[in-house]
Protein backbone atom coordinates (compact mmCIF):
# COMPACT_ATOMS: atom_id res chain seq x y z
CA UNK A 1 0.00 0.00 0.00
CA UNK A 2 3.23 2.51 0.86
CA UNK A 3 4.61 1.72 -2.06
CA UNK A 4 1.32 2.23 -3.88
CA UNK A 5 0.83 5.61 -2.36
CA UNK A 6 4.38 6.37 -3.55
CA UNK A 7 4.26 5.88 -7.31
CA UNK A 8 0.49 7.79 -7.27
CA UNK A 9 2.71 10.94 -5.47
CA UNK A 10 5.31 10.60 -7.95
CA UNK A 11 2.62 10.36 -10.78
CA UNK A 12 0.99 13.60 -9.65
CA UNK A 13 4.31 15.51 -8.98
CA UNK A 14 5.29 14.76 -12.19
CA UNK A 15 2.11 15.48 -14.02
CA UNK A 16 2.10 19.00 -12.34
CA UNK A 17 5.43 19.52 -13.51
CA UNK A 18 4.95 19.09 -16.40
CA UNK A 19 1.77 21.39 -16.84
CA UNK A 20 3.59 23.86 -14.97
CA UNK A 21 6.21 23.27 -17.98
CA UNK A 22 3.57 23.54 -20.60
CA UNK A 23 1.78 26.73 -19.18
CA UNK A 24 5.57 28.43 -17.98
CA UNK A 25 6.25 27.80 -22.15
CA UNK A 26 3.29 28.80 -23.66
CA UNK A 27 3.33 25.53 -25.64
CA UNK A 28 -0.40 24.80 -24.79
CA UNK A 29 -0.39 23.34 -27.94
CA UNK A 30 0.33 20.19 -26.45
CA UNK A 31 -2.80 19.77 -24.67
CA UNK A 32 -4.43 19.20 -27.96
CA UNK A 33 -2.01 16.36 -28.94
CA UNK A 34 -2.32 14.87 -26.39
CA UNK A 35 -6.35 14.87 -26.39
CA UNK A 36 -5.86 13.54 -30.16
CA UNK A 37 -3.44 11.13 -29.99
CA UNK A 38 -2.59 8.97 -26.99
CA UNK A 39 -5.85 9.64 -24.74
CA UNK A 40 -7.20 8.18 -28.19
CA UNK A 41 -4.82 5.30 -28.01
CA UNK A 42 -2.41 6.63 -31.08
CA UNK A 43 1.20 7.77 -31.17
CA UNK A 44 0.50 10.41 -33.85
CA UNK A 45 -1.93 12.28 -36.22
CA UNK A 46 -4.77 10.19 -37.95
CA UNK A 47 -5.75 10.52 -41.62
CA UNK A 48 -9.07 11.60 -40.27
CA UNK A 49 -8.82 14.44 -38.03
CA UNK A 50 -8.99 16.98 -40.38
CA UNK A 51 -12.11 17.80 -38.02
CA UNK A 52 -10.47 18.85 -34.97
CA UNK A 53 -8.99 21.76 -36.80
CA UNK A 54 -10.10 25.24 -38.94
CA UNK A 55 -10.32 24.24 -42.22
CA UNK A 56 -10.38 26.64 -45.48
CA UNK A 57 -12.44 25.20 -48.65
CA UNK A 58 -10.49 24.93 -51.75
CA UNK A 59 -14.06 25.20 -53.75
CA UNK A 60 -14.38 23.34 -56.90
CA UNK A 61 -16.40 24.21 -59.95
CA UNK A 62 -17.27 21.99 -63.28
CA UNK A 63 -15.96 18.03 -62.67
CA UNK A 64 -13.73 16.59 -66.07
CA UNK A 65 -14.76 13.31 -65.53
CA UNK A 66 -12.02 10.47 -65.38
CA UNK A 67 -13.58 8.36 -67.13
CA UNK A 68 -12.93 4.37 -66.00
CA UNK A 69 -11.24 1.93 -68.81
CA UNK A 70 -13.03 -1.01 -70.46
CA UNK A 71 -11.39 -3.35 -68.39
CA UNK A 72 -12.29 -1.06 -65.10
CA UNK A 73 -11.90 -3.36 -62.15
CA UNK A 74 -11.23 -6.28 -64.40
CA UNK A 75 -7.77 -7.33 -63.55
CA UNK A 76 -7.11 -9.50 -60.55
CA UNK A 77 -4.58 -7.55 -58.49
CA UNK A 78 -2.99 -9.37 -54.68
CA UNK A 79 -2.93 -6.66 -52.15
CA UNK A 80 -2.61 -8.92 -49.03
CA UNK A 81 0.63 -7.13 -48.86
CA UNK A 82 -1.37 -4.05 -48.11
CA UNK A 83 -2.94 -4.93 -44.91
CA UNK A 84 -0.22 -4.29 -42.80
CA UNK A 85 -0.37 -0.64 -43.51
CA UNK A 86 -4.17 -0.06 -43.22
CA UNK A 87 -4.49 0.79 -46.80
CA UNK A 88 -8.19 2.55 -47.24
CA UNK A 89 -7.26 3.69 -50.94
CA UNK A 90 -5.69 2.29 -54.11
CA UNK A 91 -6.42 3.81 -57.60
CA UNK A 92 -4.54 2.76 -61.16
CA UNK A 93 -4.97 5.50 -63.94
CA UNK A 94 -3.47 4.33 -67.19
CA UNK A 95 -3.93 6.36 -70.59
CA UNK A 96 -6.04 8.85 -68.52
CA UNK A 97 -8.44 6.22 -67.64
CA UNK A 98 -9.03 4.33 -64.33
CA UNK A 99 -8.12 1.04 -64.75
CA UNK A 100 -8.11 -0.01 -61.14
CA UNK A 101 -10.08 1.14 -57.92
CA UNK A 102 -10.37 -0.31 -54.15
CA UNK A 103 -11.29 1.05 -51.27
CA UNK A 104 -11.49 -0.46 -47.62
CA UNK A 105 -12.12 0.36 -43.91
CA UNK A 106 -15.44 2.53 -44.68
CA UNK A 107 -13.77 4.56 -47.42
CA UNK A 108 -14.67 5.09 -50.49
CA UNK A 109 -14.19 7.68 -53.96
CA UNK A 110 -15.74 10.94 -51.99
CA UNK A 111 -14.10 10.22 -48.52
CA UNK A 112 -11.74 13.10 -47.16
CA UNK A 113 -9.02 12.00 -45.47
CA UNK A 114 -5.10 14.31 -44.92
CA UNK A 115 -3.14 14.17 -47.40
CA UNK A 116 -0.32 15.60 -45.24
CA UNK A 117 3.10 16.40 -46.51
CA UNK A 118 1.55 15.73 -50.06
CA UNK A 119 0.40 19.08 -49.52
CA UNK A 120 4.14 20.54 -50.28
CA UNK A 121 4.09 19.26 -53.98
CA UNK A 122 0.73 20.86 -54.05
CA UNK A 123 2.08 24.62 -52.94
CA UNK A 124 5.53 23.68 -55.28
CA UNK A 125 3.42 23.59 -58.17
CA UNK A 126 1.75 27.30 -57.15
CA UNK A 127 5.23 28.40 -56.74
CA UNK A 128 5.41 27.67 -60.30
CA UNK A 129 1.86 29.12 -61.27
CA UNK A 130 3.45 32.10 -59.05
CA UNK A 131 6.02 32.27 -61.95
CA UNK A 132 3.90 31.68 -64.82
CA UNK A 133 1.58 34.66 -63.27
CA UNK A 134 4.51 37.20 -63.21
CA UNK A 135 3.77 37.48 -58.99
CA UNK A 136 7.56 35.92 -58.73
CA UNK A 137 10.29 37.33 -61.13
CA UNK A 138 12.32 33.75 -60.41
CA UNK A 139 13.13 30.98 -58.16
CA UNK A 140 16.16 33.22 -57.72
CA UNK A 141 14.48 36.26 -55.84
CA UNK A 142 15.37 36.57 -52.46
CA UNK A 143 13.25 35.67 -49.86
CA UNK A 144 13.47 39.21 -48.53
CA UNK A 145 11.52 40.15 -51.07
CA UNK A 146 8.37 39.06 -49.72
CA UNK A 147 9.55 38.38 -45.87
CA UNK A 148 10.86 41.15 -44.24
CA UNK A 149 12.49 38.80 -41.28
CA UNK A 150 14.80 37.89 -44.18
CA UNK A 151 16.28 40.69 -45.63
CA UNK A 152 19.15 41.23 -43.37
CA UNK A 153 21.93 39.07 -42.22
CA UNK A 154 22.46 35.15 -43.50
CA UNK A 155 18.67 35.50 -43.74
CA UNK A 156 19.49 37.88 -46.48
CA UNK A 157 20.80 34.92 -48.53
CA UNK A 158 17.73 33.14 -48.80
CA UNK A 159 16.14 32.65 -52.20
CA UNK A 160 12.77 31.01 -53.49
CA UNK A 161 15.26 28.22 -54.97
CA UNK A 162 16.62 27.11 -51.97
CA UNK A 163 13.14 26.99 -49.72
CA UNK A 164 11.78 24.69 -52.56
CA UNK A 165 14.38 22.12 -53.06
CA UNK A 166 14.96 21.69 -49.38
CA UNK A 167 18.33 23.40 -49.33
CA UNK A 168 17.73 26.29 -47.08
CA UNK A 169 19.76 26.03 -44.01
CA UNK A 170 17.41 26.99 -42.00
CA UNK A 171 17.43 25.69 -38.34
CA UNK A 172 14.01 23.65 -38.06
CA UNK A 173 13.81 20.81 -35.69
CA UNK A 174 12.46 18.32 -38.10
CA UNK A 175 11.42 15.71 -35.50
CA UNK A 176 8.54 13.64 -35.41
CA UNK A 177 8.91 12.54 -31.72
CA UNK A 178 9.07 15.25 -29.68
CA UNK A 179 6.35 16.97 -28.83
CA UNK A 180 8.26 20.77 -28.71
CA UNK A 181 9.88 20.45 -32.33
CA UNK A 182 8.46 22.15 -35.44
CA UNK A 183 5.93 19.83 -37.08
CA UNK A 184 3.89 19.03 -33.57
CA UNK A 185 4.19 22.76 -32.90
CA UNK A 186 3.23 23.82 -36.37
CA UNK A 187 0.18 21.16 -36.71
CA UNK A 188 -1.23 21.62 -33.28
CA UNK A 189 -0.37 24.84 -32.30
CA UNK A 190 -2.15 28.65 -33.72
CA UNK A 191 0.23 30.44 -34.53
CA UNK A 192 2.20 28.90 -37.31
CA UNK A 193 3.75 32.09 -38.74
CA UNK A 194 4.94 32.83 -35.64
CA UNK A 195 6.43 29.46 -35.14
CA UNK A 196 7.88 29.64 -38.59
CA UNK A 197 9.57 33.32 -38.77
CA UNK A 198 11.16 32.21 -35.23
CA UNK A 199 13.42 30.01 -36.91
CA UNK A 200 17.13 31.41 -39.09
CA UNK A 201 19.36 30.70 -41.45
CA UNK A 202 22.28 29.11 -39.90
CA UNK A 203 23.81 26.64 -42.76
CA UNK A 204 25.07 27.57 -46.60
CA UNK A 205 22.08 27.86 -48.63
CA UNK A 206 21.41 25.84 -51.75
CA UNK A 207 24.74 23.25 -50.93
CA UNK A 208 22.91 20.53 -48.83
CA UNK A 209 18.98 18.85 -49.16
CA UNK A 210 17.69 18.34 -45.89
CA UNK A 211 13.65 17.75 -45.88
CA UNK A 212 12.06 20.38 -43.41
CA UNK A 213 8.50 21.22 -43.35
CA UNK A 214 9.21 24.75 -42.20
CA UNK A 215 10.54 25.68 -46.06
CA UNK A 216 7.16 24.69 -47.23
CA UNK A 217 5.34 26.70 -44.88
CA UNK A 218 7.50 29.99 -45.76
CA UNK A 219 6.08 29.00 -49.72
CA UNK A 220 3.02 29.52 -48.80
CA UNK A 221 3.65 32.52 -47.33
CA UNK A 222 5.18 33.49 -50.18
CA UNK A 223 2.25 32.48 -52.26
CA UNK A 224 -0.58 34.76 -49.60
CA UNK A 225 2.11 37.49 -49.65
CA UNK A 226 2.47 38.01 -53.52
CA UNK A 227 -1.24 37.27 -54.75
CA UNK A 228 -3.34 38.89 -52.12
CA UNK A 229 -4.91 35.55 -51.92
CA UNK A 230 -5.25 32.68 -49.08
CA UNK A 231 -3.46 30.14 -50.22
CA UNK A 232 -6.58 27.78 -50.36
CA UNK A 233 -8.12 30.80 -52.83
CA UNK A 234 -5.21 30.51 -55.28
CA UNK A 235 -4.96 26.38 -55.06
CA UNK A 236 -8.84 26.74 -56.16
CA UNK A 237 -9.33 28.93 -59.03
CA UNK A 238 -5.45 28.52 -60.37
CA UNK A 239 -5.22 24.25 -59.72
CA UNK A 240 -8.16 22.64 -57.92
CA UNK A 241 -11.39 24.24 -60.55
CA UNK A 242 -8.70 24.04 -63.90
CA UNK A 243 -8.19 20.42 -62.81
CA UNK A 244 -11.69 19.24 -63.15
CA UNK A 245 -11.68 18.19 -59.29
CA UNK A 246 -15.46 16.75 -58.44
CA UNK A 247 -15.51 17.17 -54.86
CA UNK A 248 -14.73 21.08 -52.74
CA UNK A 249 -11.32 20.21 -50.54
CA UNK A 250 -10.29 21.60 -46.80
CA UNK A 251 -7.24 23.34 -46.18
CA UNK A 252 -6.30 23.07 -42.22
CA UNK A 253 -6.07 26.27 -40.47
CA UNK A 254 -3.93 27.05 -37.42
CA UNK A 255 -6.95 28.83 -36.15
CA UNK A 256 -10.19 30.16 -36.96
CA UNK A 257 -9.72 32.60 -40.07
CA UNK A 258 -5.90 31.66 -40.17
CA UNK A 259 -3.10 30.20 -42.00
CA UNK A 260 -3.02 27.35 -44.05
CA UNK A 261 -0.62 24.63 -42.86
CA UNK A 262 1.14 24.95 -46.03
CA UNK A 263 3.50 21.84 -45.37
CA UNK A 264 0.38 19.33 -44.60
CA UNK A 265 -2.99 19.13 -44.00
CA UNK A 266 -4.67 19.13 -47.42
CA UNK A 267 -7.58 16.90 -47.18
CA UNK A 268 -9.60 15.28 -49.67
CA UNK A 269 -9.89 11.66 -51.85
CA UNK A 270 -7.96 9.64 -54.27
CA UNK A 271 -9.71 10.36 -57.33
CA UNK A 272 -9.00 14.23 -57.24
CA UNK A 273 -5.72 14.05 -55.42
CA UNK A 274 -4.95 11.49 -58.92
CA UNK A 275 -5.36 14.85 -60.97
CA UNK A 276 -2.68 16.83 -59.72
CA UNK A 277 -0.84 13.65 -60.51
CA UNK A 278 -2.00 13.72 -64.30
CA UNK A 279 -0.85 17.21 -64.51
CA UNK A 280 2.26 16.58 -64.24
CA UNK A 281 2.62 13.63 -65.88
CA UNK A 282 0.84 15.53 -68.96
CA UNK A 283 4.14 18.31 -68.47
CA UNK A 284 1.14 21.01 -66.54
CA UNK A 285 -1.03 20.60 -69.07
CA UNK A 286 -5.20 20.08 -68.61
CA UNK A 287 -7.04 19.60 -71.64
CA UNK A 288 -5.11 22.05 -73.57
CA UNK A 289 -4.38 24.21 -71.16
CA UNK A 290 -0.97 24.88 -69.47
CA UNK A 291 -1.81 25.43 -65.85
CA UNK A 292 2.09 24.89 -65.09
CA UNK A 293 4.65 25.46 -68.09
CA UNK A 294 6.53 22.50 -69.11
CA UNK A 295 9.95 22.93 -68.56
CA UNK A 296 8.67 24.28 -64.84
CA UNK A 297 7.15 20.46 -64.34
CA UNK A 298 10.16 19.15 -65.73
CA UNK A 299 12.64 20.50 -63.12
CA UNK A 300 10.48 20.16 -60.19
CA UNK A 301 10.73 15.96 -61.44
CA UNK A 302 14.12 16.01 -61.08
CA UNK A 303 16.61 15.70 -58.32
CA UNK A 304 18.25 19.13 -57.76
CA UNK A 305 21.77 19.40 -58.05
CA UNK A 306 22.71 19.37 -54.44
CA UNK A 307 24.15 16.74 -51.95
CA UNK A 308 22.48 15.13 -49.41
CA UNK A 309 23.32 15.06 -45.61
CA UNK A 310 26.47 12.14 -46.26
CA UNK A 311 27.78 14.02 -48.86
CA UNK A 312 26.90 12.53 -52.02
CA UNK A 313 24.87 13.59 -55.00
CA UNK A 314 21.02 14.29 -53.87
CA UNK A 315 18.98 11.57 -56.40
CA UNK A 316 15.48 11.65 -54.77
CA UNK A 317 14.30 15.24 -54.38
CA UNK A 318 13.29 17.91 -57.10
CA UNK A 319 10.89 20.91 -56.49
CA UNK A 320 8.85 19.26 -53.23
CA UNK A 321 8.62 16.05 -55.15
CA UNK A 322 10.24 12.90 -54.36
CA UNK A 323 12.15 11.18 -57.55
CA UNK A 324 12.81 7.20 -57.55
CA UNK A 325 14.53 5.73 -60.25
CA UNK A 326 13.14 2.36 -60.18
CA UNK A 327 13.04 -0.82 -62.37
CA UNK A 328 14.27 1.27 -65.43
CA UNK A 329 11.58 4.10 -64.69
CA UNK A 330 11.86 7.25 -63.77
CA UNK A 331 9.00 7.91 -61.08
CA UNK A 332 8.39 10.94 -59.61
CA UNK A 333 5.66 11.18 -56.40
CA UNK A 334 4.06 12.83 -53.68
CA UNK A 335 4.28 11.43 -50.21
CA UNK A 336 3.00 11.85 -46.59
CA UNK A 337 3.80 10.55 -43.46
CA UNK A 338 1.07 8.24 -43.16
CA UNK A 339 1.85 6.63 -46.77
CA UNK A 340 -0.09 8.89 -48.80
CA UNK A 341 1.28 8.68 -52.29
CA UNK A 342 0.56 10.01 -55.91
CA UNK A 343 2.83 7.74 -58.36
CA UNK A 344 3.39 8.79 -61.84
CA UNK A 345 5.10 6.27 -63.63
CA UNK A 346 5.54 8.61 -67.25
CA UNK A 347 6.71 5.79 -69.35
CA UNK A 348 3.56 3.74 -68.73
CA UNK A 349 1.43 6.78 -69.09
CA UNK A 350 0.39 6.14 -65.54
CA UNK A 351 -0.36 6.55 -61.98
CA UNK A 352 -1.28 5.32 -58.98
CA UNK A 353 -2.83 6.88 -56.04
CA UNK A 354 -2.50 4.80 -52.29
CA UNK A 355 -4.24 6.32 -49.14
CA UNK A 356 -3.76 4.56 -45.22
CA UNK A 357 -3.37 4.40 -41.61
CA UNK A 358 0.69 3.61 -42.20
CA UNK A 359 3.42 3.35 -44.10
CA UNK A 360 6.65 1.65 -43.17
CA UNK A 361 8.98 2.49 -40.81
CA UNK A 362 11.40 0.80 -43.09
CA UNK A 363 13.31 2.69 -46.25
CA UNK A 364 15.37 1.78 -49.52
CA UNK A 365 17.86 4.59 -50.52
CA UNK A 366 15.14 7.10 -48.78
CA UNK A 367 11.96 5.63 -49.35
CA UNK A 368 9.83 3.93 -47.50
CA UNK A 369 9.27 0.22 -48.23
CA UNK A 370 5.44 0.05 -48.56
CA UNK A 371 6.16 2.68 -51.40
CA UNK A 372 7.61 -0.20 -54.21
CA UNK A 373 4.31 -2.85 -53.16
CA UNK A 374 1.79 0.07 -54.70
CA UNK A 375 4.55 0.37 -57.77
CA UNK A 376 5.06 -3.47 -57.92
CA UNK A 377 2.06 -3.96 -58.60
CA UNK A 378 0.98 -1.75 -60.75
CA UNK A 379 3.67 -2.46 -63.13
CA UNK A 380 2.66 -5.97 -62.85
CA UNK A 381 -1.25 -5.24 -63.48
CA UNK A 382 -0.64 -2.74 -66.61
Amino acid sequence: MNILKKILKWFLIILVLINLFILVSGKTYIYKGLVNTYLKGRSGPDIDEYKIFYNREIKAATEITIPNGKDYNMQTIDTKAFEPYGTVAYLIIKNDSVRYEQYWDGYGENSVSNSFSMAKSFVGALIGCALQDGYIKSLDQPVGDFIPEYKEGENARLTIRHLITMSSGINFDEDYINPLAYPAAAYYGTDIKKLTLGYKVTEEPGKVFKYLSGNTELLGMIIEKVTGKTLSEYMSTRLWQPMGARNTAFWSLDQENGMEKAYCCFNSNARDFSRFGLLYLHNGNCNGKQLVTEEFVKQAVHAAPLLDENGKPNTCYGYQWWILDYKGHHIPYCRGILGQYIIVIPDKNMVVVRLGHKRSKEKQNDHPKDLFIYIDRALDAY
